[in-house]
């Protein structure tokens, strides 16, 4: 079950240049979360520059532009929040998606000034359409659209409509469920945190009014249990019954686990009752999904890092009794060495490391129609369709299912750089 009262981990994205640093200096600077000191260190030219507050990186310092996702805590009378300021350059793609995937919600700047804004059927840019199009595939649930330096157009009404009516169609054509869209100003901070009734022809709620109201990402608790093993620790507690056992420390991806409950190892397929489940402070408690927890079995078996504990008898499970060795998955490529058929790379399911081979690319998503359309390879920041074939049989399911279970992180056994995402589609 979703929570509003909960921290609210969201993200801001968009075009590069499009004012995201800005916009988060501004909810810190107008939610009094930034001292004063800290204040007088980002001045230029005897001006507070806001981006400065989140660009912490002496090359983004020195270029003016986000390169690693920097996040900040700020909290108000009503909730916590976490940002994450994500990059917008195509070439930090990849840094905007790891962001992404842990995000409760996602704040997508446009930048008025960048478009036809006096035309109705103006054109969004690549990279607005292509994170849009990133933080659905990644099912991040609530995305919020804000219009951005409307301050610095002739006409801020007129530009906000025609931005707006832009940013609907984008939205329905690709499937994105838009939780608002607010005009704002985060150099002089309308309706950022403060709302200005009228401005723009808007007399809606502000942007922090609109992310008090939002949801945090709701537990996969109604699926059986699965936890990929993180970290095996040797039980040293004498007083504890389960003496000489040894705890399996992990994340539970989906349902719950409690004392008594029977447990099915995988790959091995060997069968436990779970004796104990220690939280975080190592006490007994049942614990769910999302959740840190120290699972100690009634008998010993060889259970290491990168396998999974999964329900034994799960009912209407979503991942299959001997796993998948051969997976559909929509890609976002993000490694400058193309994807192409025929190419190994090491993939990260939970824990657990598999060569994949991929056998076929379906096709690609042009981002500018949305249509799927054939190709050889998928390029640097391209999403496209593939097929991968896995040395080691998995436990996945779909990604609209769960997302622990249905997502592949792809890196190149060379570089050992991080070369795409994958999320399973069958």
């Amino acid at each position: 079950m979703s929570d509003t009262h909960a921290a609210l981990k969201f993200i801001t994205c968009g075009s590069v240049d499009d004012g995201k640093s800005t916009l988060i200096g501004r909810l810190l600077v107008d939610t009094k979360a930034v001292l004063q000191d800290h204040l007088a260190g980002v001045q230029r030219h005897g001006q507070t520059d806001l981006a400065l507050l989140t660009d912490g990186l002496s090359a983004e310092r020195e270029q003016g532009i986000t390169i690693d996702v920097a996040y900040r805590y700020f909290s108000t009378e009503q909730r916590k929040f976490i940002i994450g300021d994500a990059p917008g350059h195509e070439q930090y793609t990849r840094n905007m998606v790891t962001a992404a995937s842990s995000a409760d919600a996602a704040v997508v700047l446009v930048d008025a000034t960048k478009l036809d804004a006096t035309h109705p059927q103006l054109a969004l840019l690549p990279q607005t359409r292509r994170h849009s199009l990133l933080l659905k595939l990644l099912r991040v649930p609530s995305v919020v659209l804000a219009i951005n330096k409307l301050d610095a157009v002739d006409n801020p009404s007129q530009a906000y409509e025609n931005i707006r009516q832009a940013l609907l169609r984008f939205s329905e054509q690709a499937g994105i469920e838009v939780a608002a869209v607010v005009p704002v100003s985060a150099l002089l901070g309308h309706n950022v945190a403060q709302a200005e009734p009228g401005w723009c022809g808007y007399n809606g709620p502000c942007l922090l009014d609109i992310l008090h109201r939002l949801p945090t990402s709701p537990a996969e608790l109604h699926l059986p249990f699965s936890a990929p093993v993180q970290w095996v620790e040797k039980h040293h507690d004498r007083a504890d019954t389960h003496q000489g056992r040894r705890i399996f420390w992990t994340r539970l991806a989906t349902g719950q686990v409690q004392v008594g409950d029977g447990v099915r190892v995988f790959p091995s397929g060997q069968t436990a009752q779970v004796a104990q489940v220690l939280n975080t402070v190592r006490q007994s408690q049942s614990v769910g999904a999302g959740h840190s927890a120290g699972i100690v079995l009634d008998r010993e078996l060889d259970i290491s890092r990168g396998d999974w504990l999964l329900a034994q008898n799960p009912d209407k499970a979503p991942w299959p009794q001997a796993g998948q060795t051969e997976v559909r998955a929509t890609v976002a490529w993000l490694d400058d060495e193309p994807l192409v058929v025929g190419r190994v790379y090491w993939a990260l399911h939970g824990h657990r490391w598999v060569k994949a081979k991929v056998k076929a690319i379906d096709h690609r998503t042009d981002i500018h129609t949305l249509a799927a359309t054939p190709a050889q390879e998928l390029p640097a920041n391209a999403i496209g369709q593939v097929v991968l074939g896995l040395q080691q049989a998995l436990p996945v399911s779909p990604f609209a299912t769960s997302r622990p279970l249905g997502s592949l992180v792809l890196v190149d056994p060379a570089s050992h750089r991080t070369a795409g995402a994958a999320l399973v589609l069958a």
